[in-house]
């Protein structure tokens, strides 16, 4: 590492580097929102990271809002409070503090609704804060060198080390590579880790609106057979009330639903959460994107440790994709620096396992649970219905699995990283 790397720079004053880091303790590739997280809980514990990514910050900080908002879980809340980006996110998200459960429109519903001592489920953020938030933090680190429009053009992994050679033209190296590049991660390819993959043929369409009456903080996942209707709680803006919308519907109807005037959609939507929120005005942007499941096999292999979903991909019908790639952060954070700690090379095989045992089978449960849910609450018909109706009923009257339930929407339950319970590693 170059000289001063391991004092702590403030802010953006790095006038103890004599320049840009070409050793570090690991080579980060991606830098969105898991990546950057984890680049900033390393350095908070002492540790640098050299991050690769060939995004423009000029577009993926775009101020403007494009209807993209993500469930951040109270775990995954303390861990943003842990590593110091929590303050700059203050005041700008929306709490959960009532999540309602319904097939269809039909009557029978299952509400989550916390002790009031027991604090919110969640933090519902827009996307373009949360970018925000970690890419400053990131960007200030003092061990953290972000390499933004940047691509790692040629990787070896060996028995002593990484070495990456950049577009820049720039060989940078460290005992150990994790790949964050998201669900077609290059990286993971590369090493030949096996995917179980498979598409749902439905697609989510993504939104947000203001509505005349007020949300009051309930998140609510109202199931047809195309897939479920999630309105989601936003702050108010100066256009009044507002909710995100993650309405999934059959491939075939996504282009259809995109091209529909703002006024056609909206009236669909009302239509489809029975008009609750009251008249529905000031459609954001709407994009979509296909629904499919991806897991892959192993999440480590030599110097190598996949996290967010360059190790797994699942379906938004319970709000924790962004919650599990936190869920990876907290623990490789965690194992790093003990491994640190007592002397080990942070890319040894034993120190990996470890990461493999603790966030393998979470992963594997977590995703299982989403897709058995996909699947249940997609089967047609009025007897199929019924079914579901008398078992959310029979769920809402028996408080220890609500308990159950709520625990795993906070990202409570198993075997939890410090940083998740909002201690430093």
């Amino acid at each position: 590492m170059v000289a001063g790397a391991n004092e702590r720079v403030g802010g953006r004053d790095r006038a103890v580097y004599i320049a840009r880091m070409q050793q570090a303790d690991v080579i980060l590739l991606g830098g969105g929102l898991v990546g950057s997280a984890l680049a900033i809980a390393l350095d908070v514990h002492g540790l640098s990271a050299i991050v690769v990514d060939p995004a423009d910050p000029e577009r993926i900080l775009a101020p403007d809002f494009d209807g993209r908002a993500s469930a951040v879980s109270s775990s995954s809340g303390r861990m943003l409070d842990a590593i110091g980006v929590g303050a700059a996110l203050a005041g700008k998200g929306c709490e959960i503090r009532h999540i309602r459960v319904s097939d269809g429109l039909a009557p029978g519903k299952l509400d989550f609704i916390p002790d009031a001592d027991d604090g919110a489920l969640g933090t519902m953020y827009e996307n373009r804060l949360l970018r925000r938030a970690l890419y400053d933090a990131a960007r200030d680190a003092g061990r953290v060198d972000l390499r933004m429009k940047t691509r790692a053009d040629q990787v070896e992994r060996g028995a002593h080390g990484v070495t990456a050679r950049l577009s820049t033209g720039e060989t940078v190296s460290a005992p150990l590579l994790i790949a964050a590049e998201g669900r077609h991660s290059p990286t993971r390819v590369a090493a030949g880790i096996q995917v179980a993959r498979w598409q749902y043929d439905h697609a989510a369409i993504i939104s947000a609106f203001n509505h005349a009456l007020p949300h009051e903080n309930i998140a609510c996942e109202i199931f047809y057979p195309a897939g479920p209707f999630a309105l989601l709680p936003l702050p108010d803006d100066d256009a009044g009330h507002r909710s995100a919308i993650v309405w999934s519907v059959h491939t075939r109807d996504a282009a259809g639903m995109l091209k529909l005037s703002d006024r056609g959609f909206l009236a669909a939507a009302e239509k489809s959460m029975g008009g609750f929120l009251g008249a529905l005005t000031n459609l954001r942007p709407r994009s979509s994107y296909p629904l499919g499941f991806h897991h892959a096999a192993q999440i480590v292999d030599q110097r190598l440790a996949l996290v967010g979903d360059a190790a797994h991909g699942i379906h938004p019908i319970a709000g924790q994709g962004l919650n599990l790639g936190f869920r990876d952060v907290a623990a490789l954070a965690q194992i790093l620096v003990e491994a640190r700690r007592i002397g080990m090379d942070l890319g040894d095989a034993q120190v990996l396992a470890r990461y493999q045992r603790w966030r393998g089978l979470d992963n594997l449960m977590v995703a299982a649970s989403t897709d058995i849910l996909t699947r249940l609450f997609g089967v047609p018909g009025k007897t199929a219905s019924a079914i579901r109706r008398f078992g959310i009923s029979a769920v809402d009257r028996f408080p220890p699995l609500k308990d159950r339930f709520m625990a795993e929407a906070r990202g409570e339950s198993g075997d939890l990283p410090r940083l998740l319970m909002g201690e430093s590693v």
